[in-house]
């Protein structure tokens, strides 16, 4: 793959060009300039515009729409967002439950637009199974899973145990001690949605200008190489990229994702997979994998990949063999018969993670800068809920979407939580995903002693709780 189309499998797929639009090369005057044609950017300014169409957006981006996180991602449009129980948790029992049903409606949300805007995304509601599918203290996290979920208030219709038979009709894995399955989940070709996206806002009046990375920013104005917009909104919309972007780079880093698909497979082996009405599926380790079945009948896999001292970004994603094969032994655990089945395609993307792993909207009105991010891997559905509420933020609306507890309101940028200075991030990030490395390595052994698998567990545990808490790493 070469050029644009060689940014991930789901770039390479697209009919268009990918001809990069005109690049800024002269000083505008704006209402709202948005930094970054990805999901966010264009969410924000798909709402902005269709509430106020009178308002003079412009979007600037560094490469092409979709460059990105967006045109990177694993095509898993869920309706959740990262840390939604540490937030919603505390609430009164009426206000938890609009809180859910506003986030469990994102997939929803997400095919209404599709559907009034033409995109095709190749959008399937099949819902999401998480499976205990490699060695059984899986069960028992997915079964306290699901009663945390209970004390909050969800039901049936929103989490259901699947007994190993239950689980091999929809999944058919090698080990299956059970699972759960939850409908508030979609899976597309993430690609065309970013392209389509553009392609929408653009109908509508916004001006998009690639290839202009933004060299600074400030309130009221964005510069870049060859040209300025002065606006009275500033939208930094740039998740992982924010490490790379002061003063943003206090609050948000770039951790990595990393993804392989296979060849198309035979209509013999999807009939012995399952996987028919489009779900996606991810096994319940703190690998953090995902999966789905590409439309062309692709075995699409990530895991979890790595932080780089300093939040630095990664620009090659060109996977070691040593990050390929990882990925193909952990599906291969579970579908062994793709245990030696060509890799077509290899990538990763920058994610955006916030401190305490609290995704945050807000607006300073002060300052008038408004931005959402720290989606962490929920950020193809996040960040449509992140677009909603940028654009109620800035036009003064005082709505559901306004009043949830990971929406900060009027508050200074520089009130979002702080990470650590280095060393301390790349010492304590590497320390908690040795332990979860260490943890599979032992709980995936079925024959290691129970004293060595409750220790692995009870470490790994220990520190993805510290990751999570308001302490700093030490």
């Amino acid at each position: 793959m070469a050029g644009f189309a060689g940014v991930s499998l789901w770039m390479e797929q697209l009919d268009d060009a990918l001809t990069p639009r005109p690049a800024l090369h002269q000083d505008l005057q704006a209402d709202v300039v948005i930094i970054g044609a990805g999901y966010s950017g264009l969410w924000a300014a798909y709402y902005l515009k269709q509430q106020a169409p009178h308002l003079n957006i412009v979007i600037v981006e560094a490469q092409i729409a979709g460059f990105g996180a967006s045109g990177r991602n694993g095509g898993w449009l869920m309706g959740n967002l990262l840390g939604e129980d540490r937030l919603l948790g505390p609430l009164p029992a009426a206000q938890r439950h609009d809180g859910y049903q506003l986030l469990h409606g994102i997939p929803d949300e997400v095919a209404r637009v599709c559907q009034v805007e033409g995109i095709d995304c190749e959008l399937r509601k099949g819902g999401v199974l998480y499976c205990a599918a490699r060695y059984p203290e899986q069960e028992r996290r997915l079964r306290e899973q699901l009663d945390a979920a209970r004390a909050q208030g969800l039901g049936e219709d929103d989490y259901r145990w699947l007994s190993p038979h239950a689980l091999r009709e929809q999944l058919n894995v090698a080990q299956a001690y059970g699972g759960l399955y939850s409908p508030h989940c979609a899976t597309i070709q993430p690609a065309l949605l970013v392209r389509g996206l553009a392609e929408a806002v653009e109908r509508m009046g916004v001006r998009i200008f690639e290839q202009s990375a933004v060299i600074d920013w400030k309130p009221g104005q964005v510069r870049t190489a060859h040209g300025r917009v002065t606006a009275d909104w500033v939208v930094p919309a740039v998740e992982g990229y924010a490490s790379a972007l002061p003063p943003l780079n206090k609050h948000q880093l770039a951790a990595q994702s990393l993804i392989v698909a296979t060849e198309p497979l035979p209509a013999d082996v999807w009939a012995e997979i399952g996987l028919a009405q489009g779900q996606a599926f991810s096994e319940n380790s703190r690998q953090v994998t995902y999966g789905q079945r590409s439309r062309d009948d692709r075995l699409v896999f990530g895991a979890r990949g790595g932080y780089r001292f300093g939040g630095r970004l990664r620009s090659n994603f060109n996977l070691t063999l040593a990050e390929r094969e990882l990925r193909q032994y952990l599906f291969s655990e579970l579908f062994p018969m793709l245990r030696n089945v060509r890799l077509t395609h290899a990538w990763g993307g920058n994610l955006g993670v916030a401190r305490r792993f609290h995704p945050h909207m807000l607006a300073d009105r002060r300052q008038q800068i408004a931005l959402a991010g720290g989606y962490g891997g929920e950020g193809v559905g996040a960040s449509n809920l992140g677009g909603r509420t940028v654009a109620a933020l800035i036009l003064g609306q005082d709505n559901p979407l306004t009043r949830q507890p990971w929406v900060l309101g009027d508050r200074p940028l520089a009130s979002l939580p702080r990470w650590e200075p280095e060393p301390l991030r790349w010492l304590g990030y590497n320390a908690i995903i040795q332990s979860f490395v260490h943890e599979d390595q032992v709980l995936a052994n079925l024959h290691a002693p129970r004293w060595r698998r409750q220790m692995a567990e009870g470490l790994a545990g220990c520190m993805e709780r510290l990751m999570k808490s308001r302490e700093p790493f030490a």
